[in-house]
């Protein structure tokens, strides 16, 4: 995996209300037209006095210069979004990338705490939700661990590549599995057949990462046994932590909605059997951007539901 290029400083935890505050808007203003013109020194001055003895005036103008400026362009616009931990959140679109800006303030109005997410090319169109028809890749009824469009339902939000994703596991009685919890056979989840939500063509499979022993993970490899599918409409869809062994599809080769692609496993960053799903804008999830995926016409906590997103806690299922 390529190593996510982010600055974080120090950032406090006060509360805000979910809306963005005034001064935070005056003050995003300030700091992209310090940015486009360069004027890095300008930016260290913004530094409450605790990020000016964690980190240098030349320190910070090397990082935005060399490390930011240099790969994005001059900003173009940013948008408020969500807040974290207190902390604002702007998508920020570059002239050549974009990139998630999460900005703590204090209570003069100085930075005290600062985080920029990995840059993402602009060469790709932004997703913002699926247009193909899909259908759950699962038989029977299964989970939503994390799910949704809120950081509540769905911590996957914290990382642009990988928003609104799904952790789906299967669940019986309240437990995940039933027996020893060291062995992945206890799981509900482990062995389940994965199946095509639509038609595709299979353009990136992953095997031959063993699976965890529950409790473990691997985050050398982050998303395991993996496939990628790529629809008519270039929307990818990507399954990861799938049992070793058990893909029986190819690069290239295309799929039919409901075929046999795997088996659900317990590989590469994840403590139990379960699967990842999710939704976006180019194959290689490093270099994507999340975005939402709905399902046609399935089952919910026994009601049926048409163009649904599910939410954490939704036992989901097929509608025959």
């Amino acid at each position: 995996m390529r190593p996510v290029l982010l600055l974080l400083l120090l950032f406090s935890l006060e509360l805000f209300s979910q809306a963005e505050q005034p001064n935070y808007e005056r003050f995003v203003s300030v700091f992209a037209e310090r940015f486009n013109s360069g004027d890095y020194d300008g930016i260290y001055e913004l530094y409450d006095a605790g990020m000016k003895n964690a980190f240098t005036k030349i320190e910070t103008r090397n990082f935005f210069e060399n490390n930011i400026n240099r790969l994005t362009g001059e900003i173009k616009s940013m948008q408020f979004y969500t807040l974290r931990q207190g902390a604002h959140v702007y998508r920020v679109v570059f002239d050549k990338s974009v990139a998630d800006l999460t900005i703590s303030l204090s209570s003069e109005s100085k930075i005290s705490g600062l985080l920029i997410s990995k840059p993402k090319p602009l060469g790709i169109p932004l997703l913002e939700r699926n247009t193909t028809i899909m259908s759950l890749p699962f038989n029977g009824e299964w989970f939503v661990y994390w799910g949704g469009v809120t950081e509540t339902q769905n911590y996957h939000l914290n990382e642009v590549t990988q928003q609104y994703a799904y952790d789906i596991l299967k669940v019986k009685d309240g437990a995940s599995h039933d027996g020893d919890p060291m062995n992945n056979e206890s799981y509900f989840a482990f062995g389940e057949e994965i199946i095509a939500p639509c038609a595709a063509r299979v353009i990136t499979v992953i095997d031959g990462v063993p699976d965890n022993i529950p409790g473990e993970t691997n985050p050398q490899e982050l998303t395991g046994n993996t496939i990628v599918l790529q629809t008519d409409r270039d929307e990818f869809v990507l399954m990861a932590h799938l049992m070793k062994g058990s893909i029986i599809v190819e690069e290239g080769q295309d799929i039919s909605k409901g075929e046999i692609l795997a088996k659900c496993g317990n590989s590469g960053n994840s403590t139990e059997a379960h699967l990842h799903l999710s939704l976006q804008n180019a194959a290689d999830m490093e270099d994507s951007i999340g975005a939402k995926l709905y399902f046609d016409r399935i089952e919910v906590n026994g009601e049926i539901r048409l163009d649904y997103l599910p939410v954490k806690e939704d036992f989901i299922s097929n509608s025959n």
